[in-house]
């Protein structure tokens, strides 16, 4: 196992999502978005951020639960920014945008509950613009269900056990020197 391969984030089921969501956004944009469009480099880096900040949250929560909230929540809005985008995209060009219990949908979920990003490029490389751009909103609404999940434990753990800066506090407070220097009357 390479030293990449044991981070516990690359096995989320949050993360497997944002990843797909990059490789489908980066096909999108470069293939369907104009070279100079701000647009392009706009919806790659929304992508981008929405996995990046979960692989520096996951990180960071080692010492900082605050940190993990902070970072989980900036990828949960990155996730909005481009969900947005594809929506303008489809909007201004009066394409369809599926409809939640429609038929497509139905199938994209289910592709996508796989994770299989190489199955879902094959896929997305043979359609056109307007289902692309679909099919990633629905894996982005995946995502974001996900994500706002892993938050709201983190938020719980946080108000249960505290931070490590309240870990360390509460460790102060209990030595003899501590004690001794503040707890006279």
């Amino acid at each position: 196992m390479s030293i990449i391969e044991h981070r516990g984030y690359k096995n989320l089921d949050v993360y497997k999502k944002t990843d797909i969501i990059y490789q489908l956004t980066y096909h999108f944009a470069n293939k369907y978005i104009s070279v100079g469009d701000r647009t392009r480099d706009q919806m790659i880096q929304a992508a981008r951020s929405g996995k990046q900040n979960i692989v520096e949250g996951v990180i960071d929560g080692a010492t900082s639960i605050k940190s993990k909230i902070k970072l989980l929540n900036v990828a949960y809005g990155s996730l909005m920014e481009l969900e947005e985008d594809y929506l303008d995209y489809l909007k201004t060009r009066h394409h369809e945008i599926w409809q939640a219990g429609g038929e497509n949908c139905v199938a994209m979920r289910e592709l996508s509950k796989t994770n299989n990003a190489k199955r879902i490029m094959e896929i997305a490389e043979k359609r056109p613009a307007e289902t692309v751009a679909n099919m990633t909103l629905v894996v982005i609404d995946q995502a974001a269900f996900r994500l706002k999940r892993f938050i709201q434990k983190c938020e719980e753990e946080f108000l249960r056990d505290g931070g490590f800066s309240e870990k360390l506090s509460d460790a102060r407070r209990n030595t003899p020197d501590y004690k001794n220097k503040f707890n006279k009357k």
